[in-house]
């Protein structure tokens, strides 16, 4: 899913049925079926992301199960299962301080690892308190994310796109 601009950079003309299928999915699974909840938590996002970075969603809530399991979307019982959202881009992995691939790939900002960004605490704290679960903020450099996509092919939903200033 990647475009010939940017290696890294989620596709930028993705099937537009299938799109809007995993939306409709999210926003039935995460959100309650409420679009206006959906469309506040990206703008949430919108305003703590700065030009030149992508933010996408994966995991569960884009696949509908669990990965690796048949287990369903908050198979717990409401507000169980978490949301993966990753920033892709810019220097958001600057914001981190544990990683999976130093400097590149960060750990999730999440209950297993609540120190990982100490500067998107707050961010991540609203978006729980919003959505009424678990959201996890993880930051990827665009290459991670076009390998990952390439060799893991692994589901996931842009939300949004935010062109460095001087593409805008």
């Amino acid at each position: 899913m990647t475009d010939n601009t940017d290696p890294g950079a989620p596709d930028s003309n993705p099937d537009p049925q299938a799109e809007r299928e995993i939306r409709e999915r999210v926003t039935r699974l995460a959100f309650g079926g409420d679009a206006g909840r959906f469309d506040e938590f990206v703008r949430v996002l919108g305003d703590a992301t700065p030009a030149g970075v992508d933010v996408i969603l994966r995991g569960s809530s884009i696949t509908g199960h669990k990965h690796g399991s048949d287990e369903p979307f908050d198979a717990g019982g409401p507000g169980t299962s978490d949301l993966d959202v990753t920033f892709v881009g810019g220097d958001m992995v600057m914001l981190f301080r544990e990683f999976h691939i130093p400097g590149v790939h960060s750990v999730p900002l999440s209950e297993e690892h609540p120190f990982a960004s100490p500067p998107l605490a707050p961010l991540r704290n609203r978006l729980c308190a919003m959505t009424k679960r678990p959201v996890n903020l993880q930051a990827t450099t665009s290459l991670v994310q076009y390998l990952r996509d390439v060799t893991m092919d692994q589901p996931y939903l842009v939300l949004l796109r935010k062109p460095k200033d001087e593409e805008a």
